[in-house]
């Protein structure tokens, strides 16, 4: 794989800290910046590679061939109507947790329970970020991106964004379209949307489906979120991860081990808990004892870097998990943030 040396690593630009330098490497500061960047790999038949935040990607250690652009645009538009809420148009390269500090402050509600989550706004959409009850599915208007296929600029339709448990049009389809921006609907209020999970309605001293002031659930979730090594710390090793490095399974009923937490779906199906089955199948907190990638010691779902791990390494680990959950339970586990360059296979 090609990797120029006089270019920054990439590992720069992540939160798992790992990754080879890019070939190219353009930074976007306006949507025009951005889409000229595109287009000119696109004309050129370059590889091409869109960075964010860098939070939900493990990159490979040999570099990246073509153009790596990052997305720094910023800029927030707001129109605020007593009865349709407040309209949110969100720059893709704002920091998202600035976005969620912003509403609580600005009593808009609804997505105050995605606090302390790291990257940008653009990436929230295409994973359909989600935590503690809440999914950005759930107050996203619209979405503005570049179609490559299409050459031109979209306004996409939140029900035109195939949203699902952590993924969308845009995940399925990826490459296609670079988000510019995202407009969020909120409603207008100090309190939280209804809380959703029983964990963070039990901090708040609510019952499942009770509201609470948008800041105490704010400061509930990011101490909750702190306590399993989810709030980005550079002198705490265990937030140099990429977060939960696997999704939740879905799975048929009867493939649901005994004890298991499970919550039922409305296509039928049943999800249980990744962490659970990762320590169950006998991979603990800090596991292993020693070596440069382990996993958190706060939270078993977490891959880390220890300060020396390589991408090599975590995916490694990634892959023993991996295939032991599948080994003990017969559930295959999926990776949760894009690899680029690697695979676990």
């Amino acid at each position: 794989m090609i990797a120029n040396a006089a270019e920054p690593p990439l590992s720069g630009f992540t939160t798992l800290r790992t990754g080879g330098p890019a070939e190219r490497l353009v930074v976007a500061e306006t949507d025009a910046e951005l889409i000229e960047a595109i287009s000119t790999a696109d004309a050129a038949g370059e590889p091409l590679t869109i960075l964010g935040g860098g939070s939900n990607v493990v990159v490979t250690d040999e570099g990246v061939p073509g153009t790596v652009v990052l997305v720094r645009t910023r800029g927030v538009e707001v129109s605020v109507d007593a009865c349709a809420g407040a309209w949110v148009t969100v720059a893709a390269g704002e920091p998202w947790d600035d976005l969620v500090a912003r509403t609580v402050a600005e009593e808009w509600s609804g997505i105050e329970a995605l606090s302390g989550i790291p990257g940008l706004t653009g990436a929230t959409p295409i994973q359909n970020v989600g935590a503690y009850g809440q999914e950005v599915a759930d107050t996203i208007a619209r979405v503005t991106a570049y179609d490559r296929t299409a050459r031109r600029i979209e306004v996409i339709a939140a029900g035109d964004c195939g949203f699902a448990y952590r993924t969308s049009r845009f995940k399925a389809d990826p490459g296609r379209h670079v988000i510019l921006s995202v407009t969020f609907q909120l409603p207008l209020g100090s309190m939280s949307a209804p809380v959703g999970y029983a964990e963070l309605a039990a901090r708040l001293g609510v019952a499942v489906g009770d509201r609470a002031a948008s800041g105490d659930v704010r400061e509930a979730v990011l101490d909750l979120r702190r306590r399993k090594g989810m709030v980005l710390d550079a002198a705490d090793h265990d937030t140099w991860s990429v977060g939960s490095f696997f999704t939740n399974p879905l799975v048929d009923a009867d493939a649901v081990p005994e004890g298991a937490p499970a919550w039922a779906q409305a296509d039928g199906t049943v999800k249980t808990s990744a962490a659970w089955l990762v320590e169950q199948a006998g991979y603990p907190r800090g596991y292993p004892a020693a070596g440069a990638a382990r996993l958190s010691t706060k939270h078993a779902l977490a891959i880390t870097n220890r300060g020396s791990a390589s991408t090599a390494d975590i995916v490694a680990l990634a892959r023993e998990v991996r295939d032991g959950v599948h080994d003990r339970f017969g559930i295959q586990l999926v990776p949760e943030p894009v690899l680029l360059g690697c695979a676990l296979d």
